[in-house]
């Protein structure tokens, strides 16, 4: 299970809203960085074969059934720290992060 906090889905809510369409947000993996994956956060405007759809606090993530594997414990928050604000990933999976923290391996 992959799960919001409440200032990630308030976040993702107001976002949504202020698009204007999409049915929620796809979550997934790709190859990137020295580490070998990267979080992808992006609108979902409709599901493909393959997509799994969860519901947390009034939010539809969108998953790959293939990126489930990387992503299945993980919670998403939004924070904010002096001028840095954005989504955070606390990753069960995860063995480490590069450097920068761009990209993790599992």
């Amino acid at each position: 299970m992959i799960s919001l906090t409440a200032n990630a889905s308030k976040k993702m809510q107001d976002a949504l809203y202020n698009r204007g369409k999409g049915i929620g947000m796809r979550i997934g993996v790709r190859t990137s960085g020295c580490s070998g994956f990267a979080y992808v956060l992006e609108f979902a405007d409709k599901t493909f074969e393959g997509d799994l759809e969860i519901e947390d606090r009034g939010v539809t993530l969108v998953i790959n059934k293939k990126d489930l594997v990387y992503l299945e414990g993980m919670q998403i928050d939004y924070t904010k720290k002096g001028l840095n604000e954005g989504f955070e990933f606390s990753n069960p999976n995860e063995k480490a992060r590069c450097g920068c923290g761009e990209s993790f391996t599992v």
